[in-house]
């Protein structure tokens, strides 16, 4: 079939009755001085190879995007990432997130709670509300929720220990709200391999604590279909100083052993594959940023639909949400973190993204404020409506440089994942600490750079200036950690403690089956009141805690 007749089978099939179902979109766009603009540009004439290597959007390889007609038929979702404090203050800047446009929460959770420790554990000592919010129980997550509608928005939770247990949380609080489990839309990160890597936030050893993600995965899929159960994150690995070919090529390994972790326990990939997403991050170098994106909606496809059989075309998109990358922001001149910002948003826009957070200029300081917030999401909301890379799809494709990087960046990815497949998997990869080993080379290296001046950063080692730090501050009250605390102590009060301690004996048998799922009994633990801490406490005691090896 030719070009021309396969463009003209896309649009009249796919792309037209697709743009018919978004009609707040217009149907024609123009450029400032009424150009019209076509909804997808082709090479002219008969190209062999392009359906093949490029396809078309919403067609395998996806190279192009996953929906045909992308933001000329929907925006992406803009979600801030937001978190901190109590659960009453962090509704509250979610209450004026949505107010200001925002169309998804995102969850920041402080460290005690990502790590599975109640308020008052003496391991959250002098951590309680400091880099997110502090849920200790389902109580706390009815209140982070107030008077949100659950069946009315899309909630991104950064969690991954513990995730099954703040996804329980969120089930209860839509069942109280009387939404069912089956409107729940959302995404738990889940991904405890990244934090073996590069972030830290693990508690249990592997085996166990992919148990808990097969669980989650399982259950969802009967009963919270509309969850995306993981969302496999080269965002931290980015953070931790890898390059941009070592977050795709270590992501999509994790996304792998995911995967046939899942197919071991005996689900079909079909049935779980559309639900998993991706999180990655938007760096500095435009235009390897939005080819890297595309080489990882490409290779992804290839691995589900050439790997591991998958036949559902769901199964072979990679859906992603980005974020800025919080290590290019300075603390020195952090007004240029506005620019920055906005660049590395561009690119994610430009490469697809389903879903995008942006950091405020002041992140290298302290907790955003509102202020710095909202300046972060109208650059989101710039993008879309005034600077025109939403009003066609994949409008770099063609490039010959763009191409050039994709091509490239998919090459040197795949090489990665052939070597991580020789090791014998993601899992002993990370293990053995090659993936770390591989990122902290890359991290030094960009130091050195940045020390011989090879590498530029604004403000940081070169174009500096004399300066004091003028901008409005957030600051948290120290009572707040007390306070939190005093809450947590009320509740075991007044609570059934007989249902409790059934509850944990319980968990304690069910943990060491290897058969059972555990969602619903987090379910039922969590409304008769037991805590984050204490189901935590209870798998730590049969699973124990991960410490990692000394590598040479």
């Amino acid at each position: 079939m030719s070009l021309e007749s396969e463009k003209k089978r896309w649009q009249e099939e796919i792309l037209e009755p697709l743009l018919k179902r978004f009609p707040e979109r217009k149907a024609q766009f123009e450029t400032s001085s009424g150009i019209p603009l076509p909804t997808i540009l082709t090479p002219e004439g008969d190209f062999p190879d392009y359906a093949e290597k490029l396809g078309f959007p919403g067609e395998y390889p996806f190279t192009r995007g996953i929906h045909p007609g992308m933001y000329r038929g929907r925006l992406w979702t803009m979600r801030q990432y937001a978190g901190y404090a109590t659960a009453e203050e962090s509704n509250q800047r979610y209450r004026y997130l949505l107010e200001q446009g925002q169309s998804g929460l995102s969850v920041a959770f402080d460290l005690p709670t990502q790590i599975g420790y109640d308020a008052d554990d003496p391991m959250a000592l002098g951590e309680v509300g400091k880099v997110g919010v502090a849920i200790s129980s389902l109580e706390d997550m009815e209140m982070l929720f107030k008077e949100i509608p659950l069946d009315k928005v899309s909630t991104s939770m950064t969690i991954n220990a513990p995730a099954a247990v703040l996804l329980a949380m969120y089930i209860a609080v839509g069942k109280r709200q009387g939404v069912d489990a089956h409107k729940l839309r959302g995404t738990v990160q889940n991904d405890i391999l990244k934090e073996y890597v590069a972030r830290g936030t693990y508690i249990f050893p592997p085996k166990p604590s992919m148990r808990l993600i097969t669980d989650l995965m399982q259950y969802c899929q009967a009963e919270v279909p509309n969850w995306n159960t993981i969302s496999v994150s080269g965002y931290h690995i980015r953070e931790a100083g890898s390059t941009a070919v070592q977050e795709v090529a270590f992501t999509l390994a994790n996304g792998i052993a995911y995967v046939q972790a899942a197919l071991d326990a005996g689900l079909a990939v079909d049935d779980f594959a559309p639900q998993i997403s991706f999180f990655f991050n938007a760096h500095n170098n435009f235009l390897e940023e939005i080819a890297k994106f595309r080489a990882a909606r490409r290779m992804w496809a290839q691995i589900m639909r050439e790997r591991f059989g998958a036949e559902n075309p769901r199964s072979w998109m990679l859906r992603f949400h980005t974020q800025t990358a919080g290590s290019t922001l300075t603390a020195q001149q952090p007004e240029n973190n506005v620019v920055r910002v906005a660049l590395q948003a561009l690119a994610a826009v430009m490469g697809g993204t389903q879903s995008l957070h942006t950091n405020s200029m002041d992140e290298a300081l302290w907790l955003p404020t509102e202020k710095a917030v909202m300046v972060a999401l109208r650059t989101q909301q710039i993008i879309a409506h005034e600077s025109g890379a939403a009003d066609t799809v994949d409008p770099l494709a063609g490039s010959y440089l763009i191409e050039n990087l994709t091509d490239e960046i998919e090459a040197q990815a795949n090489e990665y994942i052939r070597r991580i497949d020789e090791i014998g998997g993601a899992q002993v990869a990370i293990e053995n600490g090659f993936m770390q080993s591989e990122i902290q080379n890359a991290a030094y290296a960009f130091q050195q750079a940045l020390e011989r001046q090879e590498e530029i950063v604004v403000g940081v080692n070169a174009f500096e200036v004399e300066e004091s730090r003028e901008l409005e501050r957030l600051r948290l009250d120290p009572a707040i950690e007390a306070a939190q605390c005093e809450r947590l102590a009320a509740l075991r009060a007044r609570r059934d403690t007989a249902k409790v301690s059934e509850l944990l004996t319980q968990l304690e048998a069910a943990s060491s089956r290897t058969d059972e799922n555990l969602l619903p009994l987090f379910i039922t633990c969590v409304e008769n009141d037991v805590t984050l801490g204490e189901i935590c406490g209870v798998l730590r005691q049969q699973w124990g805690e991960y410490h990692p090896p000394a590598w040479d």
